[in-house]
């Protein structure tokens, strides 16, 4: 399978309505790798690498988010992938 990895910013209500938990608890169902992290301007930033199929699962998911959220908007980059061996939530940027 094809490996990749995708940098995405999410803005909308998308912090204090567990965007990170559920996007983590979403990348590991996916088996994917990288991080997610709240943004000082109200955003939240994910990097994710996996099989190219899980990717745009993840991407998908990333649209709507969890059910407290409102996605305004999401950009997302293909990236290179770095080699993270697991997902993590990382401290507020």
């Amino acid at each position: 399978m094809s490996q990749g990895a995708l940098h995405a910013r999410i803005r909308g209500r998308v912090q204090g309505v567990g965007f990170r938990w559920h996007s983590q608890w979403q990348a590991e169902r996916l088996g994917l790798r990288g991080w997610v992290r709240n943004l000082s301007d109200g955003d939240v930033e994910l990097w994710a690498e996996g099989d190219e199929e899980a990717l745009a699962a993840m991407e998908r998911w990333l649209a709507h988010g969890p059910p407290a959220a409102r996605v305004e908007r999401l950009t997302v980059s293909q990236v290179a992938a770095l080699g993270y061996s697991e997902f993590t939530q990382r401290a507020d940027a």
